[in-house]
């Protein structure tokens, strides 16, 4: 695992390097901020915490905060995909000048290593797929991290109806036994409130929930 966050971290830099080569911004290095191959490995982190630099690494340069903020946003992106304002943050709390920050976020972007549109839709993907949300609490997730309100909502926006229903139904079938011990009065109140809190939209819980209180009912044998 080390040796492929390595490889990562190097066709980052590669990445990088190529455009400014060909383009450099002002106040951006001139050439590749360092050679990421040569780095050591370094212990596995999780997606949201920021990995140690290595010393000797640019970003232990305080004479250029440009090559300072790339080498955390690269760190950063090796270990999963990150919104621009959760880099932003990153580099904020590392004390990166906001000019510098804004340059290497640029940087960035152009050569594709940000995207916001993409990692919305990845992330819509998976935790719809995963975590069963709804659309209104995938694009509130998405504004929190960062996500442009426009570009969250179209992502949001992009599940299938009929998925969306399905994982709804899914979501009750499996609490409604237990609920129903509760009387179906309280079991609809419980089961809605779990949709809700998904972000399913009020048409579709009354509509899912309804569907499969009754269905248990009728399952009932009489008295």
């Amino acid at each position: 695992m080390e040796a492929d966050r390595s490889a990562v971290l190097a066709q980052l830099a590669d990445r990088i390097a190529a455009v400014e080569q060909t383009a450099p911004p002002a106040g951006s290095p001139a050439g590749p901020t360092g050679d990421s191959r040569s780095r050591p490995p370094r212990r596995r982190r999780g997606p949201d915490t920021e990995p140690a630099a290595t010393p000797g690494h640019p970003e232990d340069d305080p004479g250029d905060p440009v090559a300072v903020a790339k080498a955390v946003c690269l760190r950063l992106l090796a270990v999963s995909a990150r919104t621009r304002a959760g880099l932003a943050e990153a580099l904020q709390r590392r004390g990166v000048p906001d000019d510098a920050a804004r340059i290497a976020l640029d940087r960035l972007t152009e050569v594709g290593l940000i995207d916001d549109a993409a990692y919305a839709e990845a992330f819509v993907r998976t935790k719809h797929r995963d975590r069963g949300l709804g659309r209104t609490a995938l694009a509130a997730e998405l504004r929190r991290k960062g996500v442009d309100g426009a570009m969250a909502a179209e992502a949001a926006a992009a599940v299938d109806p009929d998925d969306e229903r399905r994982r709804a139904t899914e979501l009750v079938r499996r609490r409604l036994d237990s609920v129903m011990a509760a009387g179906p009065e309280a079991a609809r109140r419980r089961l809605a409130g779990l949709l809700a809190r998904r972000g399913y939209p009020p048409g579709l819980v009354y509509e899912v929930v309804d569907r499969a209180v009754q269905g248990h009912l009728d399952r009932q044998p009489d008295e």
